[in-house]
């Protein structure tokens, strides 16, 4: 069964902006570091943003600025809001949890809880 649920992805233009969110059905994960990662076909997963438990966040190089990650301990959701969106951007967004490891990491192999992912195309 899938316990985290993303949604939010859709299709834009270069410049435009989308709010993907990820819900944690269990209300088990948001407190861990989560992360969103994004898979291009034929190209390796790759951190996109990560926050810690306690609200430390960390971006990719080629964020420089245009998303931000957020989460809401709340509603048991995470969201990463994308905004001046290039067609580099196009990808399957996935978000994750570390629930094994006391620090986080930028490498996806250490995620042990994923969602579905959600498709992020932009064009030109």
């Amino acid at each position: 069964q899938v316990v985290l649920l993303e949604s939010g992805g859709g299709s834009v233009q270069a410049g435009g902006s989308l709010r993907l969110s990820c819900r944690d059905r269990e209300y088990r994960y948001v407190s861990s570091c989560m992360g969103w990662f994004r898979q291009a076909p034929g190209k390796e997963r790759e951190m996109v943003a990560r926050t810690q438990t306690d609200g430390t966040t960390r971006y990719a190089d080629f964020v420089n600025t245009r998303f931000t990650i957020s989460r809401d301990n709340a509603k048991s959701t995470l969201y990463l809001q994308m905004d001046s969106l290039k067609p580099g951007d196009s990808a399957m967004y996935y978000c994750a949890a570390d629930t094994a490891h006391l620090t986080c990491s930028d490498d996806h192999h250490r995620y042990n809880i994923w969602g579905q992912g959600t498709q992020v195309t932009v064009s030109s």
